[in-house]
Parts: structure tokens; sequence; C-alpha cells
């Protein structure tokens, strides 16, 4: 009887592999921890100010971390003018803002255009002194420019809360933008000379708009902080409510002798505020971009 061997088992082409555990990426795990402490601790007090604006003051110090005794009557006191000019502190702020940017601008590309592309002595010394202008502590100058405007008598006027955030605006503008002036190829320019143009038109019809992601990064950032400005405003005005901007008016709420109305402040405060974050959540691309335009060539 003929015995037949068994015949080992085919095997497929695919084989069990060990499950491997997966390694855990503290990279990523950091940068996500980071990012939300970094969240917490940017819109933990924007968070309680919106609910706080929206809290009756009687319940001011109530320890609910939720909306509760909710009311719009913080938001009536605030733009009450028997009480605060809240309102035309918001125009005077608009102003003010404008000016600022339009005039910072304004001298601001023609100056750094200068510097990028003009090569003279001193140029770095000069680069050196606007970047170190920007430093400047604001509250060092303070008594000398109330001083000054006082014996022009400008205190309580636009121009004497205008220029002082013209010459602190001016540094910040310049930099930035010789920084992109400079990263600009010059072939553009000099093609545009080439076919007829002369040096203003190839400034006015090449150059600034290709500049233009960064003229309005720049005049973003120089208006967000002429409308945050609080130091010089609150003592250049000199008590003029008539040209005083939101934040100094903010700061002067009152609900009586020795008594501060929290909430009505909050809601004042939240006023000023929505506006910018919209501002900069609807153009946050634009803003990128023109912060990142100069910093790569090619």
């Amino acid at each position: 009887m003929a015995t037949t061997a068994a015949l080992p088992a085919r095997t497929t082409g695919t084989s069990v592999r060990p499950r491997q555990r997966r390694k855990v990426r503290w990279n990523t795990v950091g940068t996500a921890v980071t990012t939300v402490i970094i969240l917490l601790w940017c819109l933990a007090p924007f968070y309680w100010m919106l609910v706080l604006s929206f809290r009756d003051s009687a319940y001011t110090f109530s320890t609910d971390l939720w909306f509760s005794h909710v009311t719009f009557d913080n938001f009536r006191y605030a733009f009450n003018t028997n009480y605060n000019p809240f309102a035309q502190s918001l125009l005077n702020s608009l102003v003010i803002g404008t000016v600022v940017t339009a005039l910072s601008m304004v001298i601001g590309v023609f100056a750094a255009y200068a510097l990028a592309r003009l090569t003279f002595r001193g140029k770095g010394i000069v680069l050196a002194a606007i970047l170190g202008a920007s430093m400047f502590p604001g509250v060092a100058i303070l008594t000398p420019l109330f001083q000054l405007f006082s014996s022009w008598h400008w205190l309580g006027t636009y121009q004497a809360l205008a220029l002082p955030q013209i010459s602190f605006s001016l540094p910040l503008a310049v930099y930035t933008l010789t920084s992109f002036f400079a990263a600009m190829p010059w072939n553009l320019e000099e093609a545009a000379r080439v076919d007829g143009a002369t040096p203003g038109q190839a400034f006015r019809l090449v150059i600034l708009p290709l500049a233009a992601p960064a003229l309005f990064t720049t005049s973003i950032l120089v208006f967000l902080a002429s409308w945050n400005e609080y130091l010089l405003s609150s003592v250049l005005s000199n008590g003029a409510t008539a040209v005083a901007p939101s934040t100094v008016a903010i700061a002067n709420f009152t609900a009586g002798p020795h008594i501060v109305p929290y909430t009505q402040t909050m809601a004042a405060g939240l006023v000023v505020t929505i506006p910018l974050i919209v501002v900069v959540l609807l153009l946050q691309h634009r803003i990128v971009s023109g912060l990142t335009a100069g910093g790569i060539k090619g």
C-alpha cells in the first residue's frame, strides 16, 4: 500500500507581521499643547469681557463663567451722551487713525524706496537709527511733548494727538517697507524706463502695484497701533472730550464718586475691539502675504 507524504501547505504572498506600536510624535503634541495654551491665554480675557458686557451691573462680581443675567443696558449706557461722549470718541479715533495712517504711509513709502534703491554713505546708520526710534519708549518724551504743545497752545487738539503717533508710526512703516523694496528686482524698473517711462511713471505704474500687499499690511498695522494708543492721548488730550479717542473715553467711564462701572466699561471695550477683530480675520491672508512678501527673493 503506497503511502502519500503530506504536502506542505502553500503559503500565500502576504505574511502576517507583528503589529507595530505607533510612535508618538512629541513635536506635534508639543505644538498642539503650546497652541492651546496661547489661545487660552489670549482669548480668556476677551471671553470674560464678552460675558461681563452682557451682564447686569448688579451681578458684576458673580462667579458664573457663562452668560447670566443678560441685559443690553450696558451698551445703552455706553452710547448715552448724558453720561459720556463715547460715540464722539469713536469718531475721533477714526479721524486720528486715518490721518496718522495716511501721512505715515505717504512719507514712509518715499523714504523706504529711497533707502532701498539709493546707495549713499551712512545708509546703515540711518536704518539703525530708524529701527532704534521704533523701539524708543513713548513715556520718555511725554513730559517734553506736554511742555512743547502747551507753549504752542496745542493741548486738547487733533494735531497734538496725531503728530506724536506719526513720529512713532513712521519708523515702523519705513523699516517694513525698506525690506520689501530692497527685495524687488531692478529689472522691472529698468524695463519700464526702456519702454519710455520716466522714473516717476515707473514708480507709480510698476513699483506701487507690486508693493500693494506690503503697503496694505503696513497701513493696517499703523492704523491698529493708532486705534489702540492710550498713554500719549490721555495726557495730550488735556481733558478735552471733544477730541479724546475711544481709549481715553473708556478710561473716564464713571457711575459716581469712587464707583467704576465695570460692565459698562466692558461693553464699550467690546465695541472698540470687535471691528478690529473682524478686519483682521477678513484680511488675514493679505496681512500674512504682505509680511512675508519682502522676505523671499525670486
